[in-house]
């Protein structure tokens, strides 16, 4: 079995990030008190819109801990650093 190479595995976590972002925030702007009211919207399907907006804010928060799983030595390293500058 053929592993995937670690910067693709990166850039499709981001990109999971980043189209469950969009989704979470439109379907957040949909969910705004009395805003699709407002434009004249009637005939929405709000529990198909909460589900779609908790699901995708799942995805997104299981995607943002990959990402920093992946990224937790670049993290851990910088980290150090600033605090190794700031006692000089």
């Amino acid at each position: 079995i053929k592993l995937m190479k670690r910067d693709d595995f990166n850039y499709i976590v981001d990109m999971i990030i980043f189209i469950s972002l969009i989704v979470v925030f439109i379907t957040g702007i949909m969910k705004w008190p009395g805003l699709l009211r407002g434009f004249g919207i009637e005939n929405v399907p709000w529990r198909n819109i909460s589900k779609i907006h908790d699901w995708s804010g799942l995805v997104m928060g299981i995607g943002a801990l990959l990402h920093l799983i992946l990224h937790w030595s670049f993290i851990s390293c910088k980290t150090k650093n600033l605090f190794k500058k700031n006692e000089k």
